[in-house]
């Protein structure tokens, strides 16, 4: 059965039409079966390319955290990659070299204690690299308890955190302990964490950057409350921080915050590099601590191609331009440009806050002091429209700007959500609040709301 989302509209048509500027007037080229004839490629190029332009501006999409924009060189040089297979690391090893150098350069980033011997790789995205950081927490787990009778693993998080999780806990039997939103924290806490936790427990999860609304969740907070947790109990539960974004933020923009490899509870840190490492989709990152923190029977040796190679991973075969990619960046922006970078992203996103703040019907949940990211909802008072309604008003203009519900328990709480990346500046933000405020006098004049979460456009984590 192929995935369909639920919203998506039935393809009623079953062939299309070829325009007549082809030459091939009269010919209907079948959707959904192979056609039996070649096309020129020309023709081919031009039926996909005229489909894809109902897809959305990805500049204009504040939904998203995906790079969006990359330097011409940058994609010169993934265009002369896109035949290499990044699991080929003896037919190419100097990709797999920059592979390594990515790694070695994000183990030092982060503090690791050894970073002469660093641990990780690279993965298809942050959803991966989190996925294997949570087996090796379970297989670890597995091997403290040695021969005893064991239960049910868990893992402690909180209920923002990204779907990766889930499927984690889905794929691998691992019982989700979910720490619920309450009042006006959105995001886990240390105590919460510590009261979910047991003898079965495989770790903490800490979001170094929470999707729903951009703050930093309190590593070190979490950390020291395990470590009282063990002077008590005994019990020694590592934590995995799931830095997707903020792993390339907070090194070049707060320095000062411990949240990596300097606290010793901190076993692995995953990240995305198509995210703030400022790659194009897909790309992420996975560092353990030391070599003690990846199980050896978690890593398998493949004989291919004439060569006996370590691989831990989900998948096999994944191409290598993202990862040359990643090492552009890494190369040609260095600490300077990375900070540069990321700080003018942060800019924007507190400037823009700033003004949305400033608009009669809108209050802030975060002003993107952390994340280049932030969250606003409507005034208590305002009850004649949603913030679906004034989402689908910016869709008017061309904006992508996600509207939702928060989860358990703040299922009452509906936002707003600005992700500031590379390439969005502050001419883009100014026109986004021009285009705001040409529609708040349509929807304040408006008798009562139009959409909510079932009949709006549909954002989901």
């Amino acid at each position: 059965m192929a995935l369909k989302h639920p919203q998506g509209r039935a393809d009623r048509a079953q062939h299309v039409a070829v325009a007549p500027l082809f030459s091939l007037e009269g010919d209907r080229i079948p959707r959904h079966e192979l056609p039996r004839r070649q096309l020129p490629p020309d023709v081919a190029y031009q039926i996909i390319h005229d489909e894809l332009m109902l897809d959305g501006n990805a500049r204009l999409n504040l939904a998203t955290f995906v790079t969006t924009w990359m330097e011409p060189q940058a994609e010169k040089l993934m265009s002369e990659c896109f035949d290499k297979n990044m699991i080929d690391k003896d037919e190419y090893p100097q990709t797999a070299e920059l592979e390594m150098r990515c790694v070695n350069i994000l183990s030092r980033l982060w503090h690791a204690p050894d970073a002469d011997e660093a641990t990780g790789c690279s993965t298809t995205g942050s959803s991966e690299a989190a996925m294997l950081g949570g087996l090796a927490l379970k297989r670890r787990w597995q091997r403290r308890r040695g021969g005893e009778p064991t239960g049910r693993p868990n893992v402690v998080m909180g209920i923002n955190v990204q779907v990766c999780w889930e499927k984690l806990a889905n794929y691998w039997d691992v019982e989700m302990r979910l720490v619920p939103m309450e009042g006006e924290r959105f995001h886990l806490g240390a105590k919460e964490a510590v009261a979910l936790c047991d003898e079965n427990t495989i770790g903490v999860i800490a979001v170094l950057g929470s999707t729903f609304d951009g703050s930093y969740e309190p590593v070190k907070e979490i950390c020291d409350a395990l470590d009282e947790l063990e002077s008590r109990t005994g019990l020694d539960i590592p934590v995995h921080v799931d830095a997707a974004s903020g792993g390339f933020i907070a090194p070049f923009l707060d320095p000062e915050l411990d949240w990596d490899f300097r606290l010793p509870r901190v076993a692995s840190i995953n990240t995305s590099g198509h995210k703030y490492g400022l790659v194009y989709p897909g790309v992420g990152w996975i560092v353990w601590r030391d070599a003690e923190a990846l199980p050896d029977d978690l890593i398998f040796w493949v004989n291919y191609l004439g060569d006996n190679m370590p691989t831990f991973a989900l998948n096999f075969s994944r191409p290598g331009a993202q990862v040359v990619a990643q090492y552009y960046n890494f190369l040609r922006l260095g600490h300077e440009g990375y900070r540069k970078v990321q700080g003018y992203a942060r800019d924007v996103a507190t400037r823009l806050s700033a003004q949305i703040a400033e608009l009669e019907p809108f209050e802030l949940l975060t002003r993107g002091d952390e994340l280049p990211v932030f969250a606003f909802k409507l005034l208590d008072d305002v009850d004649n429209m949603t913030v679906f309604d004034v989402s689908n008003a910016a869709r008017e203009r061309g904006w992508q700007l996600p509207a939702y519900t928060f989860p358990a328990n703040r299922t009452d709480l509906a936002a707003l959500r600005v992700v500031i990346r590379r390439g969005f500046t502050h001419d883009m933000a100014d026109m986004l609040v021009d285009d705001l405020k040409r529609q708040l006098p349509r929807l304040r004049a408006q008798p009562h709301p139009v959409h909510d979460a079932s009949s709006a456009a549909s954002f989901r984590h």
